[in-house]
């Protein structure tokens, strides 16, 4: 009968030891009474890896290519019409967007109404 003390001893001795152990829930899985939280993961793209054209994409979010987009698709930019749409073309290649003040093709004030939502990209 004493060795059977004995033994409980040394495993709840060793539970005493190792709390992190006795009350750890397994990957995946929680705690009784808590609630599991999904793991934050984030997604990358691999490096070097290709982006789409904007000015292909149907994403609203995507820059729009002054050096490729169409009279349309520069129309419907804030501040642009279609005259200043064709002047655009006109004057292309762009080097950097900020050009089209530059060489005098739009208004500052229209440019900043569109700046963030161009890009002037180089053939290569």
């Amino acid at each position: 009968m004493r060795l059977s003390h004995l033994g409980a001893l040394i495993a709840l001795g060793s539970l005493l030891a190792s709390p992190v152990l006795a009350q750890t829930a397994a990957p995946g899985t929680s705690m009784p009474g808590t609630t599991a939280k999904p793991p934050m993961t984030t997604t990358a793209p691999p490096a070097g890896a290709a982006r789409p054209s904007p000015s292909t994409t149907s994403s609203t979010s995507a820059l729009l290519d002054i050096n490729t987009a169409s009279k349309d698709q520069l129309d419907k930019l804030p501040q642009i019409g279609a005259a200043r749409a064709e002047a655009i073309i006109k004057g292309r290649p762009y080097k950097a967007k900020n050009e089209l003040v530059d060489r005098k093709i739009i208004p500052q004030s229209a440019y900043d109404a569109i700046k963030d939502r161009i890009i002037a990209h180089q053939k290569s």
